[in-house]
């Protein structure tokens, strides 16, 4: 499907979003994860300096909020640039629910086939004390798997 977003989306982005609502910038995180099915979650290293880079352009300000939580909301100027890029944007939002889409499908299968692996080797672990050669044999199928996994 290529690159969700392209180098700048971001910023547009999040002020589209904040132009729904005022939000924080973890409830930003949150809202790009639910949005893409889960298969896009910026790291807070990616969101604060969005916002921070925003505010100093002067097209979002904060607008209150919880002791020690910023909540953001557009400026006027950051309004008129929202509906600028507005195009652009539900662009985005289309590709993100594209990406939804097919992510829920497959995720939760996955989900479930991790924890079943990850219980296995608890399980084993957990049993009769472990031989060097059977953790040569654990670690060579795990190691098989992911070859495959990555070729496929």
């Amino acid at each position: 499907m290529g690159r969700l977003l392209e180098h700048g989306d971001l910023r547009f982005v999040v002020l589209a979003l904040l132009a729904e609502q005022p939000r924080h910038g973890y409830e930003l995180i949150k809202e790009l994860e639910e949005r893409t099915g889960g298969a896009y979650r910026p790291s807070a290293g990616v969101i604060y300096p969005t916002l921070a880079m925003l505010e100093d352009e002067g097209l979002v300000r904060q607008a209150g909020g919880e002791t020690g939580r910023k909540l953001y909301e557009p400026t006027d100027e950051g309004k008129k640039l929202t509906e600028e890029t507005r195009t652009h944007v539900e662009a985005i939002f289309a590709r993100m629910a594209e990406v939804a889409e097919s992510s829920e499908s497959s995720r939760p299968r996955i989900g479930r086939a991790m924890a079943n692996l990850g219980m296995a080797l608890q399980a084993r672990l957990s049993r009769r004390p472990i031989t060097p050669e059977e953790i040569d044999r654990i670690v060579n199928i795990l190691d098989d798997t992911a070859a495959a996994i990555e070729k496929s």
